[in-house]
């Protein structure tokens, strides 16, 4: 695929206006926590439909393809949570839907996309990084919604975007969990269209922070991963197209530790009742850190797909 240069903000107000009837705006709401280095704000995209912002994305995505091409079904490559949006959307639409998914993806994700209608198609990681990578799958047929770099899914997330401005006119700093890009830089390419002094910060955890070694090599890289229950991030690399916006649009990327993570957890379901998974928490973990700043920090809760067990066990201390 070639390069992803520019999100244009009109097709974002476009987008804001096409996906209304599936996504919902979610409510921007403060967090009080003691002792806090900035004061903190959450988007909680975990309130969607689906538990995620990717419904936004995988919804403008289907609403602008042609239907002729939908007639063969729709598939996508994803962990969990795309395949839920994507799921939704096909529903609606009386399509059938395919998910190629990765064998490490949780069994909570995995039901979720079936109670909606996807047939899940496991494969071993890489070969599922390949389908990331390469745009599809050779042996699949049908319309294909790229997770993360297809621009009309870019600007679906860059509603969330929009919305953070709206809700909060005075915002300081943005933190979004940083999978593959496609919500980070979707946001920040409707914040900085409006006002280009917030800045946008990308939350990765440290045992696969793509973007950080990326920003350091000045190029885009690939790096080894470890397995853990953040599943939302956490990628091998970040994708060549990908890289244009990334480097140019968000302020840099901020690294947390997974018992960081596990802490934000913690604190957003205690503090604020407020479930998130690992990759939506990431961001909180972020600004809880410091990293971000001192002013209105805004931390993009991006998803709540979070098993029970996982949720336990964090809640009693330890890390799953």
């Amino acid at each position: 695929m070639q390069p992803i240069a520019h999100i244009p903000i009109e097709a974002i107000e476009a987008a804001q206006t096409r996906i209304a009837g599936a996504a919902i705006r979610t409510p921007l709401l403060p967090l009080e926590v003691p002792n806090a280095p900035c004061e903190v704000w959450l988007k909680l995209e975990c309130l969607q439909p689906i538990g995620s912002f990717k419904i936004r994305g995988a919804t403008n995505a289907m609403l602008l393809a042609d239907p002729a091409a939908l007639s063969r079904g729709v598939y996508t490559c994803s962990a969990g949570n795309m395949a839920q949006g994507i799921a939704f959307v096909a529903r609606r639409l009386g399509v059938e839907a395919r998910v190629i998914v990765p064998d490490t993806a949780p069994r909570t994700k995995i039901d979720a996309m079936v109670r909606l209608g996807a047939t899940p198609v496991p494969v071993p990681f890489e070969e599922w990084w390949s389908v990331v990578r390469n745009h599809g799958h050779p042996q699949e047929d049908g319309f294909f919604v790229h997770p993360v770099s297809d621009p009309a899914v870019i600007a679906g997330n860059g509603t969330v975007g929009l919305e953070i401005l709206e809700q909060l006119p005075d915002v300081s700093a943005v933190v979004v969990p940083y999978g593959g890009g496609g919500l980070s830089c979707g946001i920040a390419s409707a914040i900085k269209a409006r006002r280009d002094d917030v800045a946008i910060y990308a939350a990765e955890v440290d045992t696969a922070a793509p973007l950080s070694a990326s920003i350091d090599a000045g190029e885009p890289v690939e790096v080894d991963r470890a397995v853990t229950f953040v599943d939302g991030i956490g990628g091998k690399g970040v994708l060549p197209e990908m890289w244009p916006l990334a480097s140019s649009l968000l302020d840099g990327p901020l690294v947390v530790s997974i018992e960081q993570i596990c802490h934000a957890i913690r604190t957003l379901a205690t503090s604020a009742h407020v479930v998130a998974e690992g990759a939506g928490a990431a961001s909180l973990a972020a600004a809880l850190s410091g990293q971000a700043g001192g002013a209105k920090v805004v931390a993009v809760i991006s998803g709540g797909n979070l098993n029970a067990s996982s949720l336990a066990a964090i809640l009693e201390g330890r890390a799953p």
